[in-house]
């Protein structure tokens, strides 16, 4: 051939078709290789038909340099939005009075149970830490101010900026997925101006690192998945499954509601062993290696990392504090302090001992002396959780024969063995464990009698003085617990001779008049477990010095850990009592009702989503629910939607966030518990991901230009509606009639009266003094007793008082801390005796634009617990001087009518008769020329002219009974 004759090359032979590989189309041109397994992308990609490690990027993250400058400049909106006066207000906000004081406790390194795990608290500690904090702060109320030396801001940081983290990460997520930029773009714009998850992250509470590591943990798994479909068991699979394993353990050890993150990679994992167990070519070894792999990074290293956390919270945690007597007696004994020496073992006639109950954390049989305010009015019988010398009781021979106080001091030692008649007798007030007739002073049933001290100094006593030792079981190291009392070794009950009744105590406090310690009954159907009882200590003269002794065994850190895992999950399942602002997961996904964090100084924060963001990213779950419902039923018809790659990718993206969302959704509807908002924040998260899953499908054919523009659209409603509302999430300066207006919904309660009309007068009216408006609901160690919302409308108070409160419409409330609450009777019972001075109907017929009185409850009870007696005595007196506190408003369809209505309306008709009547003898006045004669008063004589002075006296008497059937009506309205 001559050099001037170009010859063509031969074309390479097409590669032979990848096993399982999907046709190409003209509709699918490029080969598609998702679907492959990763034995046959392994094949594949050795073949060179995909791409290999080095152009593959870890996790299948595809990130361009423009999208990384992208994100960067999102995270610094996320910055701005989250930060932005992230020092005021400089007061306590809602739960900020519980986890801002667990901070204190834990630099105090004091004691302290909570229903959540600690790393959020512990990461919160830190910052308060290294920033100089030294933990004096209280944080009793909301709207108590800061002191200078609490590093609030920085504490508040923590929670900031780990919602900031949240924005990239869930950019990061959908690029993970597969997702278009805009559409990651998309999902972090909502992210960032999602009102709710602002309000939360600028606070010191635990829901903005819990929504971060669910965010984590969703991204890590992802990127797993992306690495397990290409190539498996490489180092980068293998960094990816364990930050997933880390990430479950951070989410968990934040709050329990981690659980449901857990339970959705959970399913996602089986998922895929089930795949990989159909697959023929995956050899049983390999199968097990999969399996194992995701055992031990996804079971055991969440597990290390949750009991981690607790090894540092009981690291930290050393000192004796007011969460100790909620632990056993064992674990009580390895706090500072709190050691006990050895005692005698055998218990005899004479022996003075100090007695446990068994059940409810092991408080103390003690006497003290003050009476009961009813019943008998005898010395009182409690249960008390700590150390004192009121614990003490003398053991003597139940005869009335001589003086038993004495007869044990001339006799051999007589061990107390099973069937006994014995007395107790308390040896700092000389009085006797008595039981007699009288029902309980709480528990006032006819099955539960009173136990009382009684007797005085010298006094044989009586036969309501006598108990029947019933030994119930021993210990199988010590045979002989089971025959006789041993000290810590053996239980019994003690049944009164007289009654049969026995010892009894359960987890019902008494008032303030018996220092808020637990109630003893003498109970006639008592459960077992609340009548045993333990003799912790024994002191005898007659036994030597040699004699056996025995101690607590100590219990190491997993008997630790798991005895507070059953005392928090026991806690947390009894938070059954109801809360001013608490919802119930219907009302999440429509956005019903949010929850007031704050009220002070005109301004209010208030936990309230994006409407635009919630109702958009509810409408696509349901909208995938219709979706993949309609494809299953055309799958069942025979058509072939599910061999489309297409369908394939967006029902396994989409189908993933929704599996997601209903696992940390719908297992709130099981629970009784308390509930509130911010518990649908992590299924918000899924939700939100999946909204933007179903604009991509749904944008998928449109060009970029027209999808950048849709979601332009989206970004400016969502944000219009963010800075909108954005004054209740900053605690900004707002007017009544915006608020008035932003009220989309009749049930978003927001305290619109308490907002000036004009924002000018924030500059130049002096802020109102006030009070702090923090009144946590009633608060115990077990779920008390339902109590019924008290008609906040029928309970006015005086103008005077509304003054000095922060809103007059609906106070802030914490949430509830089990640990550290209120007597739920006694609170009760002080809303009962509230003065109700005005009916619904008296104040509808005010005028609309007066704001309506606040709502006034009394104080909560004070809290005794850890002080001695004396001590908790005199807080009790401190507190009965201290004024009542403003509670918030429960609005309610069904609430209870006001007793006084009809009184208050007969008084009315009877007012309404009289004008009718004074109207009527006017316009006879007019018709005749006579006077008119009131009604109700005497007809002048005859002769009896009418003088200006009796003139006087009849109008005086007519304007006296009209100020008081007005005052009747409208008793805080001050006319002038």
């Amino acid at each position: 051939m001559s050099g001037g004759v170009r010859v063509r090359a031969g074309r390479a032979p097409s590669p032979p078709p990848l096993p399982h590989a999907a046709p190409q189309s003209a509709r699918f041109p490029r080969p598609q290789h998702d679907h492959l397994d990763a034995d046959a992308r392994r094949e594949a990609a050795s073949k060179g038909y995909l791409p290999t490690r080095r152009g593959y990027a870890p996790g299948g993250l595809n990130i361009t340099s423009a999208e990384w400058k992208l994100l960067i400049l999102i995270s610094l909106v996320a910055v701005f939005v989250r930060l932005y006066r992230i020092s005021q207000p400089d007061s306590v906000v809602f739960d900020e009075v519980h986890f801002g004081k667990f901070a204190s406790k834990y630099i105090k390194s004091q004691y302290f149970v909570d229903v959540h795990p600690p790393l959020a608290k512990l990461l919160i500690t830190l910052s308060g830490f290294i920033f100089g904090y030294d933990g004096n702060f209280d944080f009793k109320d909301i709207g108590k101010v800061y002191e200078a030396n609490v590093p609030y801001v920085a504490m508040r940081m923590v929670p900031a900026l780990l919602g900031v983290a949240t924005v990239p990460v869930a950019y990061l997520t959908l690029r993970a997925l597969d997702c278009r930029a805009t559409t990651a773009l998309l999902a972090s714009l909502f992210i960032t101006f999602e009102n709710g998850l602002v309000t939360q992250s600028r606070h010191i509470l635990l829901d903005s690192p819990l929504v971060f590591f669910t965010a984590l943990t969703v991204f890590f798994w992802t990127c797993f998945c992306n690495e397990d479909k290409h190539e498996p068991f490489t180092e980068t699979w293998w960094a990816w499954l364990v930050f997933s394993g880390l990430s479950l353990g951070a989410v968990v050890s934040c709050k329990w509601v981690g659980l449901f993150t857990i339970a959705t990679v959970g399913v996602s994992t089986l998922r895929q062993l089930w795949t990989l167990l159909g697959d023929l070519r995956v050899s049983p070894r390999l199968f097990m290696r999969h399996f194992m792999a995701r055992a031990i990074c996804l079971i055991l290293v969440p597990m290390l990392f949750y009991m981690f956390i607790f090894w540092i919270h009981f690291i930290i945690l050393q000192n004796p504090g007011d969460g100790d007597g909620f632990m056993s007696s064992e674990f009580q004994h390895t706090l500072n302090g709190r050691g006990m020496a050895d005692t005698f073992a055998d218990i005899g006639i004479g022996s003075k001992v100090t007695i446990r109950h068994v059940n409810t954390q092991g408080g103390y049989l003690h006497s003290h002396p003050s009476n009961y305010p009813s019943g008998s009015k005898q010395q009182q019988i409690t249960l008390y959780p700590h150390r004192d010398t009121n614990n003490e009781w003398r053991v003597l021979n139940a005869t009335r024969d001589g003086d038993p106080d004495h007869d044990w001091e001339g006799k051999p030692l007589a061990f107390i063995e099973h069937g006994m008649k014995i007395k107790l007798k308390h040896i700092t007030t000389d009085k006797h464990l008595h039981s007699h007739d009288h029902r309980a002073p709480v528990s006032d049933v006819d099955f539960q009698n009173e136990v009382a001290g009684y007797g005085v100094p010298g006094y044989a006593g009586d036969a309501n003085d006598d108990w029947v030792v019933e030994i119930s079981e021993g210990d199988k190291r010590d045979r002989e617990s089971s025959k006789r009392l041993r000290t810590l070794r053996t239980h019994f009950r003690l049944r009164h001779a007289m009654s049969g009744c026995y010892l009894f105590s359960h987890k019902v406090k008494l008032p303030e008049w018996g220092f808020e310690q637990q109630e003893v009954t003498c109970n006639k159907q008592a459960v077992k477990l609340n009548s045993l009882w333990f003799v912790e200590t024994a002191e005898h003269p007659m036994l030597p010095a040699d004699a056996p002794k025995v101690n607590y065994k100590l219990p190491g850190f997993f008997r630790k850990f798991l005895e507070l895992q059953q005392v928090m999950w026991t806690t947390n399942a009894g938070l059954t009592d109801r809360h001013t602002f608490d919802s119930r997961p219907e009302s999440w996904p429509r956005l019903r009702r949010g929850i007031n964090f704050w009220v002070k100084d005109h301004r209010q924060i208030y936990l309230l989503g994006n409407p635009m963001v919630w109702w958009f990213s509810t409408a696509s779950v349901f909208a995938y629910i219709v979706t993949r419902g309609f494809l299953v039923l055309r799958a069942q018809r025979g058509y072939r939607d599910f061999e489309s790659t297409h369908v394939v990718k967006y029902d396994t993206l989409c189908g993933f966030l929704f599996v997601g969302w209903l696992l940390h959704y719908f297992p709130f509807y099981i629970m009784k518990r308390q509930l509130f908002l911010h518990h649908y924040f992590p299924a918000l998260y899924f939700a939100i991901l999946l909204s933007c899953g179903v604009f991509d499908l749904v944008t998928s054919t449109l060009k970029p230009r027209i999808r950048l523009q849709i979601a332009a659209v989206l970004l400016i409603v969502v944000i219009w509606n963010f800075v909108y509302l954005s004054p209740i999430a900053y605690g900004n300066s707002w007017t009544r009639k915006k608020c008035e207006n932003a009220k989309w919904l009749k049930t978003w309660d927001l305290a619109c009266n308490e907002f000036y009309d004009d924002t000018s007068l924030y500059n130049t009216l002096p802020a109102t003094p006030q009070k702090s408006a923090a009144v946590p609901t009633a608060e115990q160690v077990v779920p008390p007793v339902q109590q019924e919302p008290v008609n906040a409308k029928n309970v006015p108070a005086d103008e005077e008082k509304a003054a000095e409160t922060s809103a007059d419409f609906g106070q802030a409330e914490p949430g509830r801390n089990v640990f550290e609450g209120v007597l739920h009777e006694e609170l009760k019972s002080k809303a009962e005796n509230l003065p109700v001075k005005a009916s619904e109907d008296a104040a509808a017929a005010q005028p609309t634009d007066l704001p309506p009185p606040p709502i006034e409850y009394a104080d909560p009870e004070p809290k005794h617990e850890g002080k001695p007696a004396a001590e908790a005595a005199a807080g009790a007196d401190a507190a009965a001087e201290k004024p009542a506190a403003p509670a918030a408003h429960k609005h309610s369809d069904d609430e209870d009518a006001n007793p006084r209505v009809e009184e208050v309306l007969a008084q009315m008709s009877q007012v309404m008769a009289k004008v009718e009547a004074v109207l009527a003898e006017e316009k006879k006045q007019d018709d005749t020329g006579v006077d008119p004669v009131i009604p109700g008063t005497e007809p002048e004589k005859e002769g009896e002219g009418e003088t200006p002075q009796r003139a006087q006296g009849a109008q005086q008497e007519e304007e006296a009974e009209a100020d008081r059937v007005r005052g009747e009506l409208f008793p805080d309205a001050h006319l002038d």
